[in-house]
């Protein structure tokens, strides 16, 4: 028979993992935090389904490698989840899992037979990015005698000068912009990473026209809603498809594509690096922890690996490199 003990450990053990693992021992960030809830928020609603119990009476015990293996599959086939997103949720089971076998050795085994679950690969695509003509075109498509359109032409232009992610753009703060001249912008990364990205001139000259409309609270968001409040995730996103749904009528590319906040960031890379900006200077743009990450720009960009091609020279065919000695050749007829 179980003891009891280990049965009902689940919801303080649980408690314990995010207040003193994650946010006092490991410190980290509050999305990381968020993630990781969603996770055992989606778990624990699959296992009162598939196991037939109340989330009040789950145990560690329920925590198994088949109710685990069930789970994944069901996020892959009923919700829909790319493999990236199956593997981060994995992630932050096994991360809790680990925590388990410190404070319960006793379920080290059904714990290893969890870890044992390998990680799901998947396909990398290439990097999917847009022609400088495709760019303009969606930076021009806001109704500039609008408020709205002027906020929609700040924050396109924001996306493609900074490269930010989408978190890192709804995040700004006045405070975070450089209030003399507007030259700089300061982004709060993943994972607490900081930094500093240069403005363009016409970046710079259209933030100054915004920040007067703005009250002079160092906390107000830089880009606000109808609502005066920061915008969303979901709010960038829809403005953005709105603007590229605009510029596909004088830009026929455009048309039936999907451009997301992150092929925007794909484009700053792609044309900084195209413009000759060394791939270690692009990595620290846009955040990048190692630049590794950064040198799927360049395996994506065809241009420049036409002009190494067309740098190398043809073989020659007319004279062959090696020319057999006359014994050779008779002793290759002979057989």
């Amino acid at each position: 028979m179980r003891t009891t003990s280990s049965e009902t450990d689940l919801a303080r053990l649980l408690q314990r993992f995010f207040y003193q693992r994650l946010q006092q021992q490991q410190h980290l960030s509050a999305r990381t935090v968020a993630s990781y809830r969603d996770t055992f928020r989606l778990l624990f609603c699959f296992a009162e389904q598939h196991l037939g119990r109340g989330v009040c009476t789950l145990c560690l015990h329920d925590l198994d490698v088949s109710l685990v293996l069930a789970f994944l599959d069901h996020l892959e086939t009923h919700r829909h989840n790319c493999i990236r997103s199956r593997n981060a949720r994995f992630a932050a089971i096994r991360a809790f899992l680990h925590y388990v076998a410190l404070q319960e050795p006793a379920l080290l085994a059904q714990v290893q037979r969890v870890l044992a679950i390998p990680m799901k690969r998947f396909e990398r695509p290439l990097v999917g990015f847009l022609s400088r003509e495709e760019m303009e075109a969606i930076l021009a498509a806001p109704d500039a005698a609008s408020w709205t359109g002027q906020r929609d032409r700040l924050l396109i232009l924001l996306l493609y000068n900074t490269g930010a992610r989408v978190s890192e753009l709804i995040s700004i703060r006045r405070s975070d912009v450089d209030t003399q001249h507007a030259q700089a912008i300061h982004l709060h990364g993943k994972g607490r990473k900081e930094r500093v990205v240069p403005l363009w001139k016409r970046t710079a000259r259209r933030l100054d026209e915004w920040m007067v409309t703005l009250a002079t609270d160092t906390t107000q968001p830089l880009l606000l809603n109808r609502f005066g409040r920061s915008m969303s995730r979901s709010g960038v996103e829809q403005r953005l498809t709105l603007a590229v749904s605009q510029a596909a009528a004088h830009c026929p590319s455009l048309k039936d594509r999907r451009v997301s906040p992150h092929v925007i960031r794909h484009t700053t890379a792609m044309h900084l690096l195209q413009s000759g900006v060394d791939l270690a200077v692009i990595a620290l743009w846009l955040g990048h922890e190692q630049v590794t990450t950064t040198h799927q720009y360049l395996e994506a960009d065809l241009d420049m690996k036409e002009r190494a091609l067309a740098s190398l020279q043809p073989p020659e065919t007319a004279t062959p490199r090696f020319i057999p000695k006359p014994d050779v050749l008779a002793f290759l007829d002979s057989l």
